[in-house]
């Protein structure tokens, strides 16, 4: 009687290696297909969220543009410039801004911003330069700042009651009735790029900030008003002058 024979014959430890083999390449190639995934999300996801913060930026800037009786006082330049092999908008503008530029240094409540795109090595930067206290008289200064990357177009036009146009001169004595804002970021490996596209409606913000004008307005005439009335006719008329002064301030003027 033979004896018999225990384990595995080489052919099939050979077949069991090459299955094991195969199911560990099917795995890894499984995970780095799903960590690619993961990263392309993750990328759109930022990429997006660039764009938004970007845009509401620009929309919140442009919704509180600084307006004058004068038109003099008021800065609003918007030109078409080339840059690489194609062209893109230039804007430059004065806005009113609550949050300070510069901690612990004066600054008014006017400022001078502006929104370009520029090239920096194989990457298209959208920039914001913020001016505290503007001034006409000296070079153009402020803060620069990158809010967005990778951005393909930052197209500007203006309407003025009759056409689209992509530039808004200097020269001109009126401010535009709507300008329209498209930034599109560069088209991804995979997927669609991403755009963003908004009007703000100069018409509409003129209405808001003359109405929000007159209730602080009111709202400082009755304390003025109260302040007569406890502490005598010459110190409330001397605060209520004072207070007029600040409010025809211009640009350049610090407060």
């Amino acid at each position: 009687m033979c004896p018999r024979r225990t384990g595995f014959t080489l052919i099939e430890v050979m077949v069991a290696s090459t299955i094991g083999a195969f199911i560990m390449l099917v795995a890894v190639g499984s995970l780095r297909a799903i960590t690619a995934s993961t990263e392309r999300v993750d990328r759109s996801i930022s990429t997006a969220a660039e764009v938004r913060f970007a845009s509401n930026m620009l929309t919140r800037d442009l919704i509180n543009f600084y307006r004058d009786e004068n038109i003099e006082n008021t800065k609003l330049i918007g030109t078409f410039t080339e840059l690489g092999e194609g062209s893109t908008s230039y804007l430059v503008f004065y806005t009113v801004g609550r949050a300070k530029a510069r901690i612990d240094q004066p600054e008014g409540d006017i400022y001078e911003v502006e929104y370009y795109l520029t090239m920096d090595e194989d990457k298209s930067l959208l920039m914001r330069r913020l001016w505290p206290n503007p001034d006409k008289e000296t070079e153009p200064g402020g803060i620069l700042t990158v809010i967005a990357e990778d951005i393909e177009v930052f197209q500007i036009r203006y309407y003025d009651g009759e056409e689209w146009s992509t530039e808004w001169p200097e020269e001109m004595e009126v401010l535009p009735q709507l300008i329209e804002v498209s930034i599109v970021t560069k088209p991804p490996v995979i997927g669609m790029p991403v755009m963003e596209s908004f009007i703000v409606n100069f018409t509409r913000s003129a209405v808001s900030a003359v109405s929000t004008s007159e209730s602080d307005e009111q709202e400082e005439g009755g304390q003025i008003t109260g302040q007569q009335t406890g502490q005598g006719s010459d110190q409330g008329t001397g605060q209520g002058v004072g207070q007029g002064s600040n409010t025809g301030a211009g640009p350049g003027t610090t407060r």
